[in-house]
């Protein structure tokens, strides 16, 4: 079972997360439009799929806005997906001008969170997403993974990159 923190406290995820090399589960996802997509529909493409708690919140709100900007122009797709409804998701990239993230809701399927492990069980977050970045290549096998240790705390943003620019 994976662990990340919250605020210094130690919280369980539902699971093991992905193991790099591997071809990643296909999950099924509601876009900010309520449509319905799936990751194997996103084949072909070089993909940061980063999970989060919410968009409401101070580091994710950060978080998104961060991809958004550092994935402009590098030829790879950002999707952010998270227990957020699609509305909240749509207002949020409307209100802050996010154009190269495709947001992604969990909340339909729960898909990403148990066929990725990433759902917390514990802690005053429970039942959302903890923050994990995955990169996948064109195949959809996973090339990288970061589990970040403290929910409180942004992903290694250049560390992520470094794995994108390597598959593209």
């Amino acid at each position: 079972m994976a662990t990340t923190n919250f605020k210094g406290s130690p919280v369980k995820l539902q699971g093991e997360l992905p193991a790099v090399g591997s071809t990643v589960p296909n999950i099924r996802f509601v876009k900010d439009d309520l449509s319905e997509a799936d990751l194997a529909s996103l084949r072909g493409n070089v993909v940061v799929l980063f999970a989060m708690p919410s968009v409401d919140t101070g580091i994710c709100a950060l978080e998104t806005k961060a991809f958004n900007q550092k994935i402009d122009g590098l030829g790879a797709m950002a999707v952010a997906i998270s227990e957020d409804l699609p509305f909240a998701m749509k207002r949020f990239c409307a209100a802050e001008g996010i154009a190269n993230v495709v947001v992604a809701s969990d909340f339909r399927y729960h898909d990403m969170s148990e066929k990725f492990g990433v759902r917390m069980l514990e802690g005053p977050l429970a039942g959302l997403h903890a923050r994990v970045v995955f990169v996948l290549d064109k195949e959809g096998v996973l090339r990288y993974t970061q589990l970040v240790p403290d929910i409180t705390q942004e992903p290694d943003y250049e560390a992520v990159l470094d794995a994108v620019k390597k598959l593209l």
